[in-house]
């Protein structure tokens, strides 16, 4: 892939990412049920609402973090987002794995660690190809 293809690609994984994230960190601050009932899981009460609310705002921050370097259109600041939201994407889709993998999660949460794992490998892969990035040949 073309350096400048590599880039262009990042920022529409970056859009779409961030929409994602974004959307669903703010849905799940404030209308939690509905978002998890579209997501096909059960709803929650309580002390665990609060949990998600507080996970809703996290993940809606990891959006952001995309969002603006998109906004900004700055390849430098896209690159760093790229980079650091892979550490996010692989911490999120590794613990949801293992909660699905032992029981502590339903198997309709699988779609977690597969966008999360799927995004972190783009991610990756595409800053492989950037402009600058040191490649074997």
């Amino acid at each position: 892939m073309k350096p400048e293809h590599a880039e262009r690609t990042a920022r529409w994984l970056a859009l779409g990412a961030g929409a994602l994230d974004f959307g669903t960190g703010l849905g799940l601050v404030l209308r939690p049920a509905l978002v998890l009932r579209l997501m096909g899981a059960g709803a929650v009460a309580g002390e665990a609402l609060v949990y998600l609310r507080w996970v809703g705002a996290f993940v809606g921050a990891v959006g952001c973090s995309y969002l603006w370097a998109w906004l900004r259109r700055d390849r430098h600041l896209l690159r760093a987002a790229l980079e650091l939201t892979i550490g996010f994407r692989l911490a999120a889709g590794g613990y949801s794995a293992w909660a699905i993998a032992t029981g502590g999660l339903p198997p309709v949460w699988l779609s977690v660690p597969l966008v999360d794992f799927a995004l972190a490998g783009g991610q990756a892969w595409l800053l492989r190809q950037w402009p600058g990035s040191r490649q074997t040949p």
